[in-house]
């Protein structure tokens, strides 16, 4: 890197922005209110409630189903109890405040499971039938899977042993997975056959979102590489990860690592080098590369595009980032003009002093898919931690583990 003086300024840094995306019939991406796929905006009768952050797995597992079926829908988002007061409007239509939701023709259902099945009767499957019987032992499986990884990840162990006998319980069932996964050449549970190749079916679309927070969680409290001990999901997941339709909706490690707690009850650490490891590298945004998301595109080219779709991104909301920044706000501006500028530049920026904490608060805080993609993020959480690094050690205030008021979405409405 180059040394550099000043940090550039907004009217400089947008020249290098991405352009915005077509959010409605483009690819896949958590910002749209409406998803049409080239059709007419009549044929949008469903309205799908999910929550702001991308956090909710349920709510994941219905956008993924619309999305591969490429169903019109509509979006509205909706304040999950962790993380700030749930919309009067909407406990008025959902009394309960459970998420997802899908309205059509004035008719609101609820549960992802329920959801899907009234999807399947309108719209036809997502090849085979949820109430088919193969999709129904995988059904069984996933929630056998859910819960040996619940018992692991969000019950103390008192000794070592227990601590093993819970990863072995894990591993055991993980590997049955694996068995169904290699009955098919494609890597899919329930491929369908189309004009591009196999994609995947229901049963693929019941496991995603826990499986993403089993990569992540795992390796950040327990030092546990999904991907590593079992090569057969690592395929499946590599294949998720080339879908447009997948990738609009990925979380990254660091934001499932710190989401999760409030949302589980708490998350245990079972303290050994490989975690040490991980969980540092993750909460400073350096990632863990592949073990997060496989075959990237490492070239300049990829890189210049990821940042410029982060530095968009941030323009868009940055008088709010500036705003709710624990350093003053009219301070915080040129500190995050820094690390943009070194992000985009690759030269050194010198933030103003006492910076460092309100840096790192923001790198602690951006959400993946809500705030920009994996990538853009990672790129974006190395250039605050660089910039933050020239100030000092301070760092910002601790990542809630009760709540996640810190991420009240009101603060950018």
């Amino acid at each position: 890197m180059n040394p550099t003086r000043n940090a550039m300024s907004w009217e400089e840094l947008a020249i290098y922005a991405a352009e915005p995306i077509d959010q409605i019939n483009g690819l896949n991406n958590p910002y749209s209110s409406l998803r049409l796929f080239n059709k007419s905006e009549s044929d949008a009768v469903v309205t799908l409630y999910r929550d702001n952050h991308a956090w909710c797995p349920y709510c994941q597992k219905v956008w993924l189903w619309l999305e591969l079926k490429k169903i019109p829908y509509r979006i509205k988002k909706i304040t999950m109890r962790c993380y700030g007061d749930k919309e009067r409007w909407y406990l008025q239509k959902v009394p309960t405040g459970m998420l997802p939701a899908i309205e059509i023709q004035n008719h609101v259902i609820t549960e992802s499971d329920d959801i899907l099945f009234v999807l399947e009767e309108i719209y036809g499957p997502l090849g085979q039938s949820l109430n088919e019987q193969k999709v129904l032992e995988n059904r069984r499986l996933e929630r056998e899977l859910f819960s040996s990884w619940c018992n692991w990840l969000c019950r103390n162990s008192l000794f070592q042993a227990q601590e093993e006998k819970k990863k072995d319980n894990f591993k055991n069932v993980a590997n049955k997975l694996e068995k169904e996964l290699q009955k098919n050449t494609s890597g899919w549970l329930t491929p369908i056959s189309t004009e591009n190749g196999e994609k995947p079916g229901s049963a693929d679309v019941i496991f995603i979102s826990y499986i993403e927070r089993m990569n992540a969680s795992l390796a950040y409290y327990k030092g546990y590489s999904l991907r590593e001990e079992h090569p057969s999901i690592n395929i499946w997941l590599k294949n998720l990860e080339q879908l447009d339709e997948y990738r609009g909706t990925q979380g990254d490690f660091h934001t499932h690592a710190h989401d999760l707690p409030p949302q589980m009850g708490g998350c245990f650490t079972y303290s050994n080098s490989t975690q040490k490891l991980f969980s540092q590298e993750i909460d400073i945004g350096t990632g863990l590369g592949s073990l997060e998301l496989a075959e990237l595109k490492s070239d300049e080219q990829a890189k210049k595009q990821y940042e410029s779709i982060a530095l968009a991104r941030v323009i868009k909301h940055k008088e709010r980032i500036i705003a709710v920044s624990p350093m003053e706000n009219q301070l915080f501006d040129q500190p995050l003009r820094a690390a943009l500028t070194s992000m985009i530049s690759k030269n050194i920026c010198t933030p103003e002093k006492r910076s460092a904490s309100a840096l790192r608060y923001l790198r602690d805080r951006i959400s993946v898919p809500r705030d920009m993609p994996l990538l853009s993020a990672r790129l974006f959480r190395q250039a605050l931690e660089r910039t933050a690094s020239i100030d000092g050690r301070d760092i910002g205030s601790e990542i809630p583990t009760r709540n996640r008021l810190d991420q009240n979405p009101i603060q950018f409405q």
